[in-house]
């Protein structure tokens, strides 16, 4: 019995939710579940910094790679190593045949450890030579992470670099090798100090041989910086991790030291770079502005801004919210773009620094073009020749009116038609 009850009350809220759905009815009950609470605002409407999901943003995006396996097919070796015995296991690589492909899009794929799917470059791309895997991130991203998880041996040497302008300019993040120096002219772990924070160092960590496959390496972007602790306040530190493109470079290539041997052949075979996944961990640029980025008409990336801010990355006030500078929210302040007090005469106004800095920065902003017979920086007064009305507020568009002799005027020209 207490059975029948259960499911009859399941049924009824059942229908009661599909008739609040539909017809309105109920709407009032699942209100609150249907409208989440907007981060960027607390419970009293304040704002306060919001920022996007942190999310790998590599997933599923194309990535242009200098060298790819299988035009034509051709043979790969895996070394696999017992004890000291080392045996060659070979395959082809054949971008013709689905089961035999390697192609860029395995990069950024769901990865799967079951079902494990691997990038692979043409065989033995040798230093000087080298292969390059270019990712668009399709807007500014702030980074936390660069990571790649191999099929093959580690590089001996690779770099990591990356673009703040699209791709037209590229920066070093990281470099990797057992010889720094002689590779990057670079000083093997260099102390980073707050006067170098945007510079790139040089380690041989993570540059051994083994593990022959499953190796990781994963750049982290403000470890060891000194002021990653206090990032809010850091613009240095918030311009290195800004990015637009990720660039990896992989230099030199392990080998056994075989390749020059009788077996050259089937030795080259067997050097090469594959990679089962390629993440950047981060989120997307919007200064604190916003929770979350969507697509915009043109299908391009942007920020869904609030606090009255606009851009891709919420980098400025939007129209007429200019009476204080634009700031980066923070976890104190929100820094909240304001709009100017124009009295309802205006549409447009700008910012001026001076008078900000005089009103004890609090406000900044000079109205532009005053309508409705109105004048001043806050077109809070009658212009020349206008004489306020008493009766109306200062906001009212016919506060200000003509002057006396005006009016006789107006009805003088009135009579003679």
């Amino acid at each position: 019995m207490i059975r029948i009850l259960e499911v009859w009350v399941t049924s009824v809220a059942i229908s009661l939710l599909v008739k609040g759905a539909l017809g309105g009815y109920g709407m009032s009950m699942f209100a609150a579940q249907s409208s989440p609470p907007d981060p960027c605002y607390d419970e009293n409407g304040n704002p306060r910094r919001c920022i996007p999901d942190f999310v790998n943003s590599a997933f599923g995006k194309d990535v242009r790679v200098s060298s790819t396996c299988g035009t034509p097919a051709s043979r790969y070796c895996v070394v696999t190593e017992k004890g000291e015995e080392r045996t060659r296991d070979c395959h082809t690589c054949d971008s013709g045949d689905p089961k035999k492909t390697h192609p860029p899009a395995y990069l950024t794929d769901l990865n799967n450890p079951h079902n494990l799917t691997c990038w692979q470059s043409e065989n033995y791309v040798q230093y000087p030579q080298n292969v390059t895997l270019t990712l668009s991130l399709g807007k500014k991203f702030e980074v936390t992470y660069v990571s790649s998880q191999f099929c093959s041996p580690r590089p001996e040497s690779m770099a990591i670099f990356k673009s703040m302008d699209y791709g037209k300019s590229w920066v070093p993040f990281q470099f990797y090798s057992t010889q720094c120096k002689k590779m990057y002219i670079k000083q093997n772990k260099a102390v980073i100090t707050k006067q170098n924070e945007q510079e790139a160092i040089c380690t041989d960590s993570h540059t051994d041989m083994h593990p022959l496959t499953g190796g990781l390496i994963a750049f982290s972007t403000l470890d060891g910086r000194p002021s990653a602790h206090d990032f809010d306040n850091s613009p240095v530190l918030q311009d290195w991790v800004t990015a637009t493109d990720i660039k990896v470079t992989f230099s030199r290539l392990h080998t056994f030291g075989d390749e020059n041997e009788d077996d050259s052949e089937l030795a080259r075979d067997s050097y090469f770079y594959a990679v089962s996944d390629l993440q950047v961990g981060g989120r997307c640029k919007c200064n604190g502005h916003a929770s979350k980025c969507v697509k915009d008409r043109e299908g391009n990336l942007v920020c869904e801004c609030k606090h009255n801010t606009a851009g891709p990355e919420c980098d400025r006030c939007k129209p007429f919210h200019y009476d204080r500078p634009w700031q980066r929210a923070t976890a104190r302040e929100a820094n909240e773009c304001v709009a100017c007090h124009c009295n309802l005469h205006a549409r447009r106004c700008r910012f001026n620094m001076e008078l900000y800095k005089l009103s004890g920065r609090r406000s900044g902003g000079v109205c532009l073009n005053c309508r409705h017979n109105t004048a001043g920086r806050h077109c809070h007064y009658c212009k020349e020749g206008f004489f306020r009305d008493m009766s109306k507020a200062i906001s009212h568009r016919r506060a200000c009116k003509g002057t006396v002799p005006e009016l006789e005027l107006r009805g003088f020209l009135w009579k003679k038609r």
